[in-house]
């Protein structure tokens, strides 16, 4: 798994120049971290929608193609729950169903407090090529 951690945190520059870290990553599972800055707030001074989902995105992305294929998202869906202004956000995904072609996740959004921020549910299409790690 160490090769999947790597992997990401070397080539996805979106998830690096918005400042996610990724934590840890195990088969079908991933967890980062994102600690709160000005350019993450929205109009009225809480975490922008963008800034959340991209969390959340990130480490679908790592669960879904940490078992070596390359996935790619078909379907996301995110519901937020609570504004945050300030701290560090964490993101965990744990893969729900996988078969040869699709596989779907759960993503929970929690911050400092453990608090629920947003959940996020996604799909992938698993393609029979390799990732290239």
């Amino acid at each position: 798994m160490e090769k999947i951690k790597q992997f990401f945190t070397e080539n996805d520059k979106f998830a690096e120049y918005v400042g996610i870290e990724l934590l840890e990553v195990s088969e079908g599972k991933a967890k980062a971290k994102m600690e709160i800055k000005e350019h993450h707030l929205n109009g009225v001074k809480t975490v922008h929608g963008a800034a959340i989902f991209s969390l959340a995105d990130l480490v679908f992305a790592v669960a879904s193609n940490s078992h070596g294929t390359v996935a790619m998202g078909i379907n996301v869906s995110i519901s937020y729950l609570k504004a945050v202004k300030a701290g560090t956000l964490f993101a965990e995904a744990k893969e729900v169903s996988i078969n040869p072609k699709l596989a779907t996740y759960d993503i929970h959004v929690t911050d400092d407090g453990n608090n629920l921020v947003a959940t996020f549910q996604g799909m992938v299409y698993r393609k029979k090529e390799a990732l290239d790690i």
